[in-house]
C-alpha cells in the first residue's frame, strides 16, 4: 500500500511518463542503429526520473527536524554533471574523425526529459520529446533543401571481403555517381572459420547525390557485406 511519505501514485506516474518519452526518443535511437538505443535511453531517462523524485519527496522526515533546510535542485544539478560522464563514453574519435556527438547529446536531452518528468513539469518533458524528433527528422531534410545546390559530405562504412577486388569496384561506383573521393581509410577486420578475412572501410565522398542511393548501390558490390552511412551532425573530420 503507498503512503504519504512521497510514494504515492503522483510519483509512480512521473516515473511512467519519463518511461514513455524517453523510450520513445530511445525507438528512434536504436532504429537508426546507434551505440546507444532504446534500453540506455530509457533507462537514463527513469534513473534521472527517479533521483529528481527521491530529491523532491525522499527527505519528509528529515524536514521534520528543527534546523534543516534541503534544496531540490542540488540534485538536479547533479544529474546534469553525471550524466556527462556516459555521453563522454559515448563520443570516440577514430583517426582525426569524431563519432557519437549527436547520440552523447541525445543521452543528455533524455535525461533532461526525465528530470523534468521526475519534478512534475509533465508538458515541458513532453515538448522538450516532441523537440527531438523536429530536430531527428525534420533537421535533416531541411539542411539538405537548403544545402541542395552546395555538395556535402557523407561519410560511409562499409564492410566487405578481401581478395575480391571489392575496393576497386567500390571506388569506381562512388565517382561514376559524381562523388569525390574525399579519404579513404582500411583496417582489417575478422576472419571466418574457413573463409577470407574482412575489410573495414571508412568512405568520405562530397557530392550533391542522395547518400541513400549510393549506400544501395554499393550493397550490391561483389564482396561487400554491410554499408552504414553516418550522421551528419553526428561526425566532425
Amino acid at each position: 500500500m503507498l503512503d504519504f511519505t512521497g510514494q504515492g501514485w503522483e510519483q509512480v506516474g512521473a516515473l511512467l511518463v519519463a518511461l514513455l518519452l524517453c523510450s520513445l526518443i530511445g525507438l528512434e535511437r536504436q532504429l537508426r542503429q546507434k551505440a546507444a538505443g532504446l534500453r540506455t535511453h530509457t533507462l537514463v531517462g527513469v534513473g534521472a526520473a527517479l533521483f529528481m523524485l527521491v530529491s523532491k519527496w525522499g527527505f519528509t522526515d528529515v524536514l521534520l527536524l528543527d534546523d534543516v533546510n534541503l534544496d531540490p535542485s542540488r540534485v538536479a544539478s547533479q544529474i546534469v554533471s553525471g550524466i556527462g560522464f556516459i555521453g563522454a563514453g559515448l563520443i570516440f574519435v577514430r583517426r582525426d574523425t569524431v563519432r557519437g556527438l549527436t547520440t552523447a547529446a541525445t543521452v543528455w536531452v533524455v535525461a533532461a526529459v526525465g528530470t523534468a518528468a521526475g519534478a512534475g513539469l509533465w508538458l515541458l518533458a513532453a515538448a522538450v520529446t516532441g523537440a527531438h524528433f523536429l530536430v531527428a527528422y525534420a533537421y535533416p531534410a531541411l539542411t539538405r533543401r537548403i544545402t541542395r545546390s552546395a555538395p556535402y559530405s557523407t561519410l560511409f562504412e562499409v564492410e566487405y571481403l578481401d581478395g575480391r577486388g571489392a575496393l576497386r569496384s567500390i571506388l569506381s561506383e562512388a565517382t561514376r555517381r559524381d562523388y569525390t573521393v574525399r579519404d579513404v581509410r582500411t583496417s582489417r577486420g575478422g576472419a571466418g572459420p574457413a573463409g577470407p578475412a574482412s575489410i573495414d572501410l571508412s568512405l568520405l565522398v562530397v557530392g550533391r547525390g542522395e547518400p541513400s542511393r549510393l549506400a544501395a548501390a554499393l550493397a550490391e558490390v561483389d564482396g561487400v557485406l554491410s554499408v552504414h552511412t553516418a550522421d551528419p551532425d553526428d561526425v566532425e573530420g
